[in-house]
């Protein structure tokens, strides 16, 4: 193992002055934290650095020596990341970063030349409905069309998305979209699996449907007709009649409510009442037997 010039290693405050005027502030540059000898006459000191949004980011400033000399020589100075350094994530091309749905009307996708899921338009690909396209397709101007694996993945991204069987409203439907007028299969080997739905008041009009798929717009399907939980209302005559209206003579003041009588209070004697009184004598008198009539 080759020895530390000690030359180098004794040079540190050459080596400060040296990241300081790298980082062209005195008080970016921290305390000294080592040396590390980089091979013949060559020796690199690390100073902490002390910027704000650095952290475990490190001044490195290599010295040398020519040989036979006695005095330290500055090579380089420069800000470097430590192992437990603050890093930006890897940069990734824009090309990459783009992903389903954030294509706005103003932007361009980038051209993949080696597309997997496309082929050249006049490849025989040994699928008949494949090799029926790339026949119709050749000297009629597309260079490449999809093939079997682009054809794949579309199918079943198509099916695991909102517009197959185990979407909500695919679930609530009482009959799949296979039986609806409105459900327009696609060409080709898609025709088994998927269509279009044409019906504009369904909520998957114009986008590709599995025949498994469903909604509540079915052409065949009906709901009872019940009658209104509404309260009849009274009939309204509209004539053409015309009503005058006065705008001039106020409304008249409303009347002020009655005030409710103060209850009366209970005495003790007993109320009058309200029969006639009636003479005792006759009362007795009334109530005695006749007499009967003497005889001689």
């Amino acid at each position: 193992m080759a020895k530390t010039d000690a030359v180098l290693k004794k040079a540190v405050d050459l080596a400060r002055e040296a990241a300081i005027e790298a980082a062209n502030d005195t008080t970016a540059v921290g305390e000294h934290l080592s040396a590390v000898d980089d091979g013949d006459l060559l020796l690199t000191h690390l100073f902490a650095c002390t910027l704000p949004g650095y952290r475990g980011w490190v001044w490195s400033v290599t010295l040398s020596r020519a040989p036979r000399g006695k005095e330290a020589a500055v090579c380089e100075a420069h800000l470097i990341p430590a192992d437990d350094a603050l890093l930006a994530p890897a940069w990734v091309p824009w090309s990459e970063r783009i992903r389903p749905g954030d294509l706005e009307p103003a932007m361009i996708l980038p051209k993949i030349v080696e597309d997997p899921r496309l082929v050249p338009g006049f490849e025989a690909t040994g699928d008949d409905d494949a090799d029926q396209l790339a026949i119709w397709e050749l000297g009629l101007g597309r260079e490449r069309v999809l093939g079997v694996h682009g054809r794949d993945e579309a199918s079943e991204r198509w099916y695991r998305g909102s517009h197959g069987p185990t979407a909500p409203s695919a679930v609530a439907s009482a009959s799949p979209c296979s039986t609806c007028a409105f459900f327009w299969p696609l060409t080709g080997s898609m025709r088994l699996a998927f269509g279009a739905c044409t019906n504009e008041w369904s909520p998957s009009d114009g986008a590709v449907v599995s025949i498994d798929h469903g909604c509540g717009a079915h052409s065949q399907t009906d709901v009872e007709h019940q009658l209104s939980q509404w309260p009849a209302d009274d009939a309204v005559i509209e004539t053409d009649a015309s009503v005058p209206l006065d705008l001039v003579t106020p409304d008249p003041d409303p009347e002020p409510e009655p005030e409710p009588e103060p209850e009366r209070e209970a005495t003790s004697e007993p109320e009058p009442s309200s029969e006639p009184e009636t003479d005792v004598a006759e009362a007795v008198a009334e109530d005695a037997p006749a007499e009967e009539p003497k005889t001689d």
